[in-house]
């Protein structure tokens, strides 16, 4: 399971959370976003120029995420050099279109292998049904609780409208996860997912992660998890 923490911005912090073993991490790149990444060195530390990613983190496996959201294709680029972005997060409006002229464009010349997530927000079945139009051209879906904000509500849909994705897109479940979620999200099941999203309700403020919090609920989810697995093999 994919775990990924998005909403970071502060390079210790970071440091910290990429301790745990966890794989992804997401800056937002939107300044609608509480948890907005500037270049301003004493909000963001990370800054581009020092690299503060590579020598702050020793581990270096993580994959680093970026969120945008209808944002300019020259200023998505632009941050996938300077913060070395492994993954694009887009929480708009994007079209297929836009999108697969942003992978020609940094791949292979720009950034090789660069992957793509599109993020769709759910609040009845009907919404499953918009992958349809993504398919083609992302590497991963990201279902998110549909809210009058761009993610980041701490609150949970229904999961099993999940049912209805019959896609043959791997996807992330998004929207609300908490602390006390760990069974939960060890039982969920479907074929096509791939793992979870972590934010708001792992906070001390917006953009700064809890460690303690987080190493408790990975450490749930890997033993309620592999204890799932011992059940299926069992029976």
């Amino acid at each position: 399971m994919i775990i990924k923490v998005c909403g970071m911005r502060d390079g210790a912090n970071i440091r910290d959370v990429i301790s745990l073993g966890i794989d992804w991490i997401g800056m937002i790149f939107w300044s609608g976003s509480p948890r907005h990444v500037s270049m301003i060195p004493t909000h963001a530390g990370i800054i581009p120029d020092r690299g503060s990613l590579d020598t702050q983190c020793a581990d270096n496996s993580f994959k680093r995420v970026g969120v945008f959201v209808d944002d300019m294709p020259q200023t998505i680029i632009t941050r996938v050099v300077n913060y070395r972005l492994d993954l694009i997060q887009l929480h708009g409006n994007e079209t297929p279109t836009m999108i697969r002229n942003l992978r020609a464009t940094l791949d292979p010349d720009i950034r090789p292998g660069i992957k793509f997530i599109k993020a769709i927000s759910v609040a009845s079945p009907e919404d499953i049904a918009k992958y349809h139009d993504y398919e083609d051209c992302v590497d991963y879906f990201l279902f998110d609780t549909r809210c009058a904000c761009v993610g980041g509500s701490g609150r949970q849909f229904d999961w099993s409208i999940l049912n209805g994705y019959d896609g043959s897109r791997p996807f992330l479940l998004s929207g609300g996860i908490g602390p006390d979620d760990a069974s939960m999200v060890a039982k969920f099941t479907h074929p096509m997912f791939a793992g979870i999203d972590l934010n708001s309700r792992f906070e001390t403020e917006p953009g700064m992660k809890d460690v303690t919090l987080l190493s408790k609920f990975i450490s749930e989810i890997r033993y309620s998890g592999n204890n799932n697995k011992r059940y299926e093999q069992d029976q």
